[in-house]
């Protein structure tokens, strides 16, 4: 396909396509290595220059001519270390930008066509209200006690390793409310000294994570809510299985464990 971006950017039901570069590492795929069958609709297409220059869209793996075998398709977050970070970044960015895209076809207020007006904003056809893309902010927290620290695992894990409390923020409420209500709901513990880690966009489908650390304060583990299926505080040589990278929590974990935190 004719395009002047270095990079294209190929979305389908979660996933990347990637290839490898012939050195042993993989990238994005340039303009030049895609031929499709029929030129994509502007809907569902963006570009962009930063992180990196690239056209992002949503295909059909069967619009794709020929097969490369230097190609794969392989999930979002399973990429984020097969290729570069400024890649994925844009990857990441894609994959929101194009979940908002067919997410705000019409109007929540009158119900008319949305158009697009920028590559992050559409107005209404009737009425003019415009629109940018949502991001719906969630903390995430790791409790300290001694010189241990809570991992937990939830039923919505998509494998057998303890992570940390998570959750989105409420309607009203400031960060700090977020962490300790969500600790209480999950957990029934209190927790003192919260404390701002860091933060990551996750584009699952389109959350901002902050990170936090906080001590523990008072109570027992009694996990009320249903969210967790279990955990409790781990050592440092005696860990369970926990998150893999680039995630915030194995950020969060792993400064914990170089006692950085």
């Amino acid at each position: 396909m004719e395009s002047d971006a270095k990079f294209l950017i190929l979305l389908n039901s979660g996933r990347i396509l990637i290839q490898d570069d012939g050195n042993g590492r993989h990238t994005l795929p340039s303009p030049a290595d895609i031929s499709l069958t029929a030129d994509p609709e502007k809907e569902g297409r963006f570009r962009f220059s930063q992180p990196v220059e690239a056209e992002a869209l949503s295909v059909d793996p069967d619009t794709i001519c020929g097969a490369d075998s230097r190609q794969r398709w392989v999930p979002l977050r399973e990429s984020a270390i097969l290729i570069p970070e400024c890649q994925y970044s844009a990857a990441a960015k894609a994959s929101e930008l194009i979940h908002w895209d067919s997410t705000s076809r019409y109007c929540s207020v009158c119900g008319a066509k949305m158009e697009r007006t920028t590559e992050i904003s559409k107005s209404c056809a009737s009425c003019h209200r415009e629109i940018w893309p949502a991001i719906s902010p969630a903390i995430i927290v790791l409790v300290l006690r001694d010189d241990k620290a809570l991992l937990v695992h939830a039923k919505t894990f998509s494998g057998p390793f303890y992570g940390l409390v998570a959750g989105f923020v409420e309607t009203g409420e400031s960060l700090e409310e977020c962490v300790r209500r969500e600790v209480r709901e999950e957990t029934s513990l209190e927790i003192t000294d919260i404390r701002y880690f860091g933060s990551q966009s996750w584009p699952f489908p389109s959350q901002l994570m902050l990170g936090f650390t906080a001590r523990y304060e008072s109570g027992d583990i009694r996990f009320a809510d249903g969210e967790l299926t279990s955990g409790g505080f781990f050592s440092r040589d005696d860990l369970p299985l926990i998150p893999s990278p680039p995630s915030i929590a194995r950020r969060m974990i792993d400064a914990w464990i170089s006692h950085s935190i």
